[in-house]
């Protein structure tokens, strides 16, 4: 079985290769990355059975992978490796993907490998992968992962207050804080498409419409939200958005 170890830290990916050679006869090869872009390369070169991966990791978070493998080229197991107990693992927890959390020791390392093996022999790699992808974006994980430069920051949906297009990245405004996220706007607006309180009234926003504080009629009309940001409304938005707050 080749392996791959995807993390920043050294010393992480020393102790986890000494565990695996030490404990898992299973594994035959194993190849490192310090970063996510160079595992991604790594990936495509070797076409690894298995691959170890950090979450928290500079640039790029472990998550992000399913943003840069091609659902034909998700053809290994994968197993995250977090020091941290944050909301990422529910993410796991509601999609099945193994995750391990830091400092490794070996029976979990073992077992692990061992659940890989199985997962592998009966072809689920593609069901999880999939099953991934759905629990880190659905309405019923109820949270946005926005990658920051620390990690992944996971904000509740009805803690955001609107998001603003800027460019290839999205300002994310919450109750507390703003992000500037590396990621456009069209894909929150295809993550938060079912959730009903978040409405797009113009091209560049999408608000929740529970901050709604005012909509003022002058300068073409535009919309005052409980932060103090104003938002445009597209001239073609208009009626619609109209008759949406009407009903509320």
């Amino acid at each position: 079985m080749k392996v791959i170890i995807i993390d920043d830290e050294p010393k992480a990916r020393r102790l986890l290769r000494v565990i695996l050679e030490e404990n898992c006869p299973a594994v035959s090869h194993i190849e490192e990355a310090a970063d996510l872009l160079a595992g991604v390369e790594r990936i495509k070169a070797e076409r690894p059975a298995l691959v170890f991966l950090d979450i928290r990791m500079p640039e790029h978070s472990g998550l992000e992978i399913v943003d840069f493998i091609d659902r034909e080229q998700f053809d290994f197991e994968l197993i995250f490796t977090t020091a941290h107990h944050d909301y990422a693992l529910q993410a796991f927890e509601l999609s099945a993907v193994s995750y391990l959390l830091k400092p490794v020791r070996p029976r979990q390392v073992r077992e692990a490998v061992e659940k890989a093996r199985r997962i592998i022999d009966k072809g689920q790699i593609h069901q999880k992968l999939e099953q991934l992808r759905q629990a880190l974006s659905a309405t019923s994980f109820g949270k946005l992962a926005l990658p920051v430069a620390e990690g992944i920051h996971f904000v509740a949906f009805d803690e955001v207050i609107l998001l603003k297009a800027n460019g290839m990245y999205t300002q994310v405004c919450t109750r507390s804080e703003e992000f500037l996220i590396s990621k456009p706007l069209k894909h929150f607006v295809e993550i938060l498409a079912t959730v009903p309180t978040f409405y797009r009234p113009h091209r560049s926003y999408l608000i929740n419409l529970s901050y709604i504080k005012q909509y003022v009629k002058k300068d073409g009309g535009y919309i005052l939200m409980d932060n103090g940001l104003s938002v445009s409304v597209a001239k073609d938005k208009k009626e619609e958005f109209l008759s949406i707050v009407q009903n509320l």
